[in-house]
């Protein structure tokens, strides 16, 4: 057996199926086919035929081990439960969601009456389930999955640990985009809190929960400008400001990461890398969102200084535009599609800025022509495409 779980290791399978199967067969004769070792011969067999995704073959055998594992151990048992997961997780990539959901909540159950309900295999689990939830867009049931598994976090440690951050922020994103924006902020401004003791103010996460926090605001202004446009302008000053630190912070962690990448060649190098990465796409989002606040702005306030609102908006897009241009020469901030992708969306703002707007109104865009723009979104759109036809 554990010949065949090296052959398994190094994906070796042609080799390893003779030797599961020959397990199989010998516990199968040796202690009778209702034993907990052929159970488990079984599981591990089914665990082999999923990572190939032969999603039939490990279909069949997770079954088999569940059978005996029922009726030797009980039907309370974790092993069972652990074996009724996996069977779960087969099924739902078969595509068998409401099977597949069954078996995981069941599963969850068994962990839950053996006083294991707190366990990390159990959190595996609901996290599982929750994004099987979001996967499939039913958003009140991963709503109050999220919200079981941040209980528990809160009552096993506290507002003290990334954990819990990263909980209340997936959390967070479910609530806003089932469009209830006031508490997906509330748990974004505990959240950036917590970041900013865990971590340090000028830490990427604080920057991206900034940002995060920016684009909440920027919808529930939305939803005040009929009502109460006065608040409408107080949570858009407030996206603004979160805005500014999110690109402060962004540039910052940008410079420093090209810094070390010049220093070093290895060791941390691929940590500041994956930093600069991450700024660079969080600058240039930064950027888009703060060009799309200022024409909101304009909008909210047409009795007054529109123009003023059109100017941030141009330059924000404009300052997205030469930050790109800045980082281009390097690589490793500039060289992937999330980053090229960013870049256009703020360019075809920017253009469809400058198509919308007077000659009197532009205050920079004269140095940058339609035309201009145009080449440049079709070289981008272009390497963007060729970048995923070469990763195909």
């Amino acid at each position: 057996m554990q010949q065949s779980q090296l052959y398994r290791v190094m994906k070796a399978f042609d080799k390893a199926e003779p030797l599961y199967l020959k397990a199989v067969r010998i516990l199968e004769e040796s202690f009778g086919p209702q034993d907990i070792r052929v159970a488990v011969a079984f599981h591990n067999l089914g665990q082999f035929y999923l990572a190939q995704r032969k999603l039939e073959e490990a279909q069949i055998h997770y079954e088999r081990a569940l059978e005996i594992k029922g009726r030797v151990l009980g039907y309370g048992h974790q092993e069972y439960a652990d074996t009724m997961y996996h069977l779960g997780m087969v099924l739902y990539l078969q595509g068998k969601e409401k099977e597949s959901e069954a078996l995981i909540l069941h599963s969850i159950r068994i962990l839950e009456e053996a006083g294991q309900g707190e366990s990390m295999v159990c959190l595996k689990r609901l996290r599982r389930l929750a994004q099987m939830y979001l996967k499939s867009s039913c958003l009140e049931d991963a709503e109050n999955v999220q919200r079981k598994i941040l209980h528990m976090l809160e009552v096993s440690k506290g507002w003290h640990s990334l954990e819990i951050v990263l909980a209340a922020e997936g959390l967070a994103l479910t609530l806003q985009t089932a469009g209830k924006l006031r508490e997906a902020q509330e748990l974004l401004e505990r959240c950036l809190e917590a970041r900013r003791t865990l971590l340090t103010e000028s830490h990427i996460q604080v920057a991206a929960n900034m940002l995060r926090l920016a684009r909440v605001g920027m919808l529930i202004s939305n939803q005040l400008r009929k009502g109460n446009p006065s608040e409408a302008i107080v949570e858009l000053d407030k996206a603004k400001g979160y805005l500014d630190n999110s690109i402060r912070i962004a540039r910052e962690v940008l410079n420093k990461s090209v810094k070390q990448r010049g220093r070093l060649r290895n060791g941390n190098s691929a940590e500041s890398g994956n930093n600069g990465r991450l700024a660079m796409v969080i600058l240039l989002q930064s950027f888009d969102s703060l060009g799309l606040l200022g024409l909101t702005k304009r909008e909210l306030l047409e009795s007054r200084d529109e123009n003023s609102h059109l100017v941030e908006a141009e330059d924000a897009l404009l300052r997205c535009m030469s930050s790109f241009k800045e980082f281009a020469h390097e690589r490793s901030v500039s060289g992937f599609v999330e980053i090229k992708v960013e870049y256009v969306s703020c360019l075809k703002h920017l253009a469809s800025l400058i198509e919308d707007i007077t000659p009197e109104g532009m205050q920079h865009s004269q140095e940058v022509t339609m035309h201009e723009l145009k080449q440049e979104i079709s070289r981008v759109e272009k390497e963007i495409s060729q970048m995923r036809r070469n990763k195909k």
